[in-house]
């Protein structure tokens, strides 16, 4: 049975930086967030979006992310709605995607909110990515060219790392790009002799 691994963090922890690392050493990786990205533009999900947010997020029948991102981030019901369109179509993308890697002996199922939105309930293990407040924001400062208010706004809508730590069987602090990777081969190492024994 293929173990599925939780991988969590804050906004600019750099989880895709480690889901990508995994990706590299041969393990299947699944990016919830990428994912949901391609589902919002189905058809079943824009009407969804449409019918609870109205036309105003959107333009010419394109969704205005950054207007969608500003209001769900300004308000956690908001959010909650959003997720609640979402999260079940993702959910089930990753149970077809998980039939094609059913010969990996276990894969890498990458959410941002994975304990917020309660997915940590599927997860066989789970690894938390956490980085210094300062240096997180900066990340997503550079990356999303947005303000440091914005990414603050996003950071407190989810759990903060303390809490995150305290669920997780596996913490990668993600400072140094080298020791990173070498946290990486271990937590795998690892990961193969639970395969193993279980």
């Amino acid at each position: 049975m293929t173990k599925i691994i939780g991988l969590t963090g804050g906004i600019g922890s750099g989880k895709t930086t480690i889901a990508n690392e995994f990706l590299s050493l041969g393990v299947p990786v699944y990016i919830a967030d990428d994912e949901a990205r391609k589902l919002m533009q189905s058809l079943e999900v824009i009407n969804a979006i449409r019918t609870v947010f109205g036309n105003t997020v959107f333009e010419n029948d394109t969704l205005k992310r950054d207007e969608l991102a500003e209001i769900v981030f300004s308000n956690p019901e908001k959010l909650e709605q959003l997720n609640a369109i979402v999260h079940p179509s993702v959910k089930k993308h990753f149970k077809e995607w998980l039939l094609n890697h059913k010969d990996a002996p276990f894969v890498i199922y990458e959410a941002a909110i994975l304990f917020e939105s309660g997915g940590y309930i599927n997860c066989d293990l789970i690894i938390s990515v956490i980085a210094p407040l300062e240096t997180r924001i900066q990340r997503v400062i550079d990356r999303d060219k947005t303000t440091r208010e914005q990414v603050l706004k996003r950071i407190n809508m989810q759990w903060n790392d303390e809490k995150r730590i305290s669920k997780s069987d596996f913490v990668i602090k993600n400072t140094n790009i080298e020791e990173t990777k070498s946290e990486i081969v271990k937590i795998l190492k690892l990961l193969k002799i639970k395969q193993n024994v279980t």
